[in-house]
């Protein structure tokens, strides 16, 4: 089982609770380890990740800490390989309808699909 770093903890600062219970759920599910990359952000790295082509909005629900992004380890590397993060998602899923806690996974989306992105859904946390 794998359990989250005190990095990840501390990127999880500012993140909703609910998502933060969710992300600590998922740790404990998952068949793939990942550690978190992002929670809340400033406007001023927003718009730096826009600027960098990273993100395509302004209005990033990671800047009211509805949103967190993870990365796949695997034997303690990085790994960005895609068949890994609907894996990892599976976790996700699994521990929130377990939390009733609703997440949309940036996978799922038809374009610009985003296998690391995790945000509560809007329906229940605007």
């Amino acid at each position: 089982m794998s359990v989250l770093s005190r990095r990840s903890r501390d990127r999880l600062v500012g993140v909703h609770p609910d998502l933060v219970r969710v992300v600590e759920a998922a740790i404990a599910r998952t068949p793939i380890d990942f550690m978190v990359t992002e929670g809340l952000r400033t406007p001023e790295r927003q718009a730096a990740l826009v600027r960098a082509g990273a993100s395509r909005t302004l209005n990033s629900r990671h800047l009211t800490g509805h949103a967190v992004d993870v990365c796949a380890l695997v034997d303690g590397k990085v790994r960005w390989d895609w068949p890994l993060y609907p894996r990892i998602a599976g976790a996700f899923k699994a521990a929130a309808l377990a939390l009733d806690v609703p997440i949309i996974w940036g996978g799922d989306w038809p374009r610009l699909r985003d296998g690391p992105h995790f945000e509560l859904d809007r329906s229940r946390y605007p």
